[in-house]
């Protein structure tokens, strides 16, 4: 009898345990991804000349490769800008990245599904070094 009940308990914890996930942000297929006039290489030479211009950079440790995830609106505008890893003072160095990109013209051709504007993210690595920075 002790075997049966063990037996049983033991199923039925196997049985919650087998739970189907699904996916919160299922993957959109885009018939066009969106698109800086001139490439990522264009975008970063600008993003270059903007936080050479208006940030202080010495204000951070930012050295490294760091990842920019962003989403580019309906409209082509940059929102929600992320920076990964996190650096000393991150809330500030992201706020002052955020107003080094908003500087930026021309806006991003937004992602296009089924010849609409939508909603996309994108990512860039951007290589910080203590005097200045690149793109890989």
């Amino acid at each position: 009898m002790k075997n049966i009940f063990l037996l049983l308990l033991l199923s039925f914890g196997l049985a919650a345990g087998q739970t189907t996930t699904t996916d919160e942000h299922p993957r959109i297929i885009y018939t066009q991804p969106a698109q800086f006039p001139g490439g990522d290489e264009a975008f970063l030479a600008e993003f270059h000349k903007m936080v050479r211009g208006y940030i202080d950079m010495n204000q951070y440790a930012a050295n490294g490769v760091f990842n920019f995830i962003f989403d580019i609106d309906v409209k082509g505008k940059i929102t929600n800008l992320q920076i990964l890893p996190k650096v000393k003072n991150s809330e500030m160095f992201i706020e002052d990245m955020m107003f080094a990109v908003k500087r930026i013209k021309p806006k991003w051709t937004p992602a296009l599904r089924d010849g609409n504007p939508v909603k996309s993210t994108h990512v860039l690595k951007v290589t910080f070094t203590s005097d200045h920075f690149d793109h890989d």
